[in-house]
């Protein structure tokens, strides 16, 4: 049976996430795709952490005509791939079972935006980013973690960007890496950079 790619990503606001889960919508139905993003906006700490979810359905896979039903919402041990801005948030996501050793390929950056928990401390409260990204390598059957702010600033692009080259660079959607710059080239913003 054929079977959707299911991602997904956790940002937070101002990060461009709805940007990324534009672009790979993108990428995929240029590529004969049927493709679904859905997104719940958060509105807790920070500036609220946003989960889009897409499913990616091989065009070519319906030999009989008939529609795929897609989901809505991540199941948890069924996500192939989960990208995540900030690094609390691949762990959160770990928390939520979307990232699994049989099945996810985990990208992370290795960032951190402190929580307001983590902020208020009177001492030192920031949680460790070693074990968490020890938790993500533990968790996840591939990882691939970077620091993909600082790859956004070197370049004098912007997150999103940096999260959609990690996610090209990966190689785990069947697509070359031409699709997602023309991916980039179709939306007409900061397509230079």
């Amino acid at each position: 049976q054929p079977r959707a790619i299911r991602i997904a990503i956790l940002a937070m606001g101002g990060e461009g996430g709805g940007v990324l889960a534009d672009w790979i919508v993108r990428v995929a139905e240029h590529n004969g795709y049927l493709a679904q993003l859905t997104s719940v906006p958060g509105v807790a700490q920070r500036t609220g952490a946003t989960n889009y979810y897409l499913e990616l359905f091989p065009g070519n896979a319906r030999p009989d005509g008939r529609e795929p039903v897609l989901a809505l919402t991540p199941f948890p041990g069924d996500i192939d791939i989960v990208i995540a801005s900030e690094l609390m948030e691949a762990g959160r996501a770990i928390q939520r079972g979307l990232v699994t050793p049989d099945r996810t390929t985990l990208i992370t950056s290795t960032a951190r935006v402190y929580a307001m928990p983590e902020r208020l401390d009177m001492g030192d409260g920031r949680v460790d980013g070693g074990k968490i990204l020890e938790a993500c390598r533990l968790a996840a059957l591939r990882l691939v973690s970077l620091d993909l702010n600082a790859i956004a600033e070197r370049s004098e692009s912007v997150l999103s960007a940096a999260m959609l080259g990690a996610l090209a660079a990966a190689d785990v959607l069947p697509f070359e890496r031409a699709a997602f710059e023309t991916a980039i080239e179709r939306g007409g913003v900061g397509v230079a950079a």
